[in-house]
């Protein structure tokens, strides 16, 4: 990567670009995430910016998973997918130019983690048992979000005993 940053941060920053466009798909932030993030790897380039926002349609497609389908292991692979274009992008940058993309980058993620609020994928069962919590979702106790919680395919949690508690889905205390 280029001399601007150093490799491990520009790294760091691409893994947090991947997992935020997964994260904003299908929110109200999805069609300002899509636009940015084309737009970035685009670099100002018409052509550039359309074929990323046909990829950027076809992750969200990909995240629409069928009833039976693998929804973590297709999040997973469309994480390392964005992160890698964004890591290609800051790879060939050089100076201000590589400073700028990943000054942009940042400015996505920040607006994204202080509009979309927790995410729970994925999360298999939980059994309480004996006055201990299960939880496959997200529960949210006191104090205010960032934005929207979202669960999809939350396993089962049950409470087995006195004083046990379970939680699938969002609950907010």
């Amino acid at each position: 990567m280029g001399a601007g940053m150093l490799f491990e941060e520009l790294s760091a920053l691409a893994t947090e670009g991947g997992r935020a466009v997964v994260r904003a798909v299908g929110t109200a932030f999805w069609p300002m995430t899509q636009r940015r993030a084309a737009e970035l790897v685009g670099r100002g380039d018409a052509e550039r910016v359309s074929a990323e926002l046909v990829r950027l349609d076809r992750t969200a497609q990909a995240l629409t998973p069928p009833p039976s389908g693998d929804a973590g292991a297709e999040r997973a692979r469309q994480e390392g997918l964005w992160a890698g274009r964004f890591e290609a992008l800051l790879d060939r940058l050089e100076g201000t130019e590589q400073s700028g993309a990943a000054a942009e980058l940042c400015a996505l993620l920040e607006s994204l983690t202080a509009s979309v609020g927790d995410t729970a994928i994925d999360t298999g069962n939980a059994t309480a048992r004996d006055g201990s919590s299960a939880i496959t979702g997200i529960r949210n106790v006191g104090g205010s979000r960032p934005g929207p919680s979202k669960v999809a395919h939350t396993g089962d949690a049950e409470a087995a005993g006195p004083g046990s508690s379970a939680v699938t889905g969002i609950v907010n205390e």
